[in-house]
């Protein structure tokens, strides 16, 4: 399973995880610069996660368009730990070695990128005390990775061509942020990211940990209710 379903990903694994770190990081550069641009332009909170969302639903776009005939598009553990379980049967997924690297690439551009973006507004890098665990935003943590990954294998299931599946998850990604409570991380790789920023973005490391927790957990539910939805063509 990739984002890309239509366009095989032949590229050398180096390849791939450079498109990832890139892919990675330039799309938390997107979360956290658009984050720090809506805070400069605007007081009022709602006009900021406008700014930011649509910012976020437009570079996600672009970015899937641009790197999925390379790697995939994953840019975040949680897709590309669907693609191992989903491929397991007729060995279309990442291999786990491949996984291994994959998730290398994506949490090192998360880092990355959030670093990327404070440099760029001349912001010093700074581990974030916006603390934004509670039950209610580990459910909706749930309940975006859980439609993410979903969107993501009914896309790849029904053979969707790069361009639709750009429009669908940045738009997808942009909804989310309004109607989850946590704004819809649904990505450990940019939840890693955004620890390392004390602005409009950030999430502080103890309450990273509930977020990445709930993505797992999401991912697992959406894995298995693909299953039913999505069965593995047989060959």
């Amino acid at each position: 399973m990739t984002v890309d379903a239509p366009v095989r990903v032949r590229s050398a694994l180096w390849l791939r995880a450079l498109a990832e770190l890139l892919g990675t990081g330039l799309l938390v550069a997107v979360v956290v610069g658009s984050g720090i641009a809506a805070q400069r332009l605007s007081a009022d909170t709602g006009l900021q996660l406008l700014e930011n969302s649509f910012a976020t639903a437009l570079g996600l776009g672009v970015l899937i368009v641009l790197f999925a005939p390379v790697s995939g598009a994953h840019f975040n553990p949680v897709v590309s730990l669907a693609d191992l379980v989903r491929g397991r049967r007729d060995r279309t997924g990442l291999t786990a070695g491949a996984l291994g690297v994959y998730l290398a690439a994506q949490l090192a551009g998360g880092i990355g990128g959030a670093v990327l973006a404070d440099a760029m507004f001349a912001v010093p890098v700074a581990i974030s005390t916006t603390d934004r665990a509670t039950p209610a935003t580990f459910l909706a943590e749930v309940v975006a990775t859980v439609g993410l990954v979903l969107l993501i294998v009914g896309l790849s299931h029904a053979g969707r061509s790069v361009g639709v599946t750009a429009a669908a998850v940045g738009a997808y990604i942009g909804a989310a942020y309004w109607f989850t409570s946590s704004t819809s991380f649904a990505n450990p790789a940019v939840t890693v990211g955004r620890i390392f920023t004390d602005t409009f973005a950030g999430i502080a490391p103890a309450s990273a940990l509930p977020f990445i927790g709930a993505q797992l957990v999401g991912a697992a539910l959406a894995v298995g209710v693909a299953a039913a939805l999505f069965p593995a063509r047989r060959h």
